[in-house]
């Protein structure tokens, strides 16, 4: 069965969140990810196994409202490989869904695919 494995929030001050999460909430951070895009994520974990991706796009804005991906960026679940990962995109596929990327592995290793359910969210299926 199907676990969350892990919810990304888009934000403008990588660091600062970064920073925010381990103060105050006990985050370990993984290591820094750059993507030739200019995409940079840092996974945190915290007690009882639950992660955190933080993202940033590589852009500065100076305002709030002209910033397009602050917040909610996407909710990961797990199915446990790469086999279930392709089963599960063709199925949800089949029945109308979206997929927007992948299966495809990522330049940080991941196995994935992202599909949009029926409001626009990304949800992504991974190992």
């Amino acid at each position: 069965m199907p676990t969350i494995e892990h919810v990304a929030i888009w934000v403008s001050d990588l660091e600062r969140e970064r920073a925010f999460f381990e103060r105050f909430f006990g985050a370990v951070s993984g290591v820094l990810y750059v993507n030739a895009a200019g995409f940079h994520s840092y996974f945190l974990s915290f007690e009882g196994g639950a992660r955190l991706e933080i993202m940033y796009d590589g852009t500065q804005r100076a305002n709030i409202e002209d910033r397009p991906h602050d917040g909610y960026g996407h909710v990961a679940f797990s199915v446990g490989s790469a086999e279930e990962v392709d089963r599960l995109t063709a199925k949800l596929v089949e029945a109308g869904y979206r997929c927007v990327s992948g299966p495809r592995t990522t330049g940080d290793g991941y196995y994935e695919s992202c599909i949009l359910d029926e409001e626009g969210n990304r949800i992504e299926v991974t190992i």
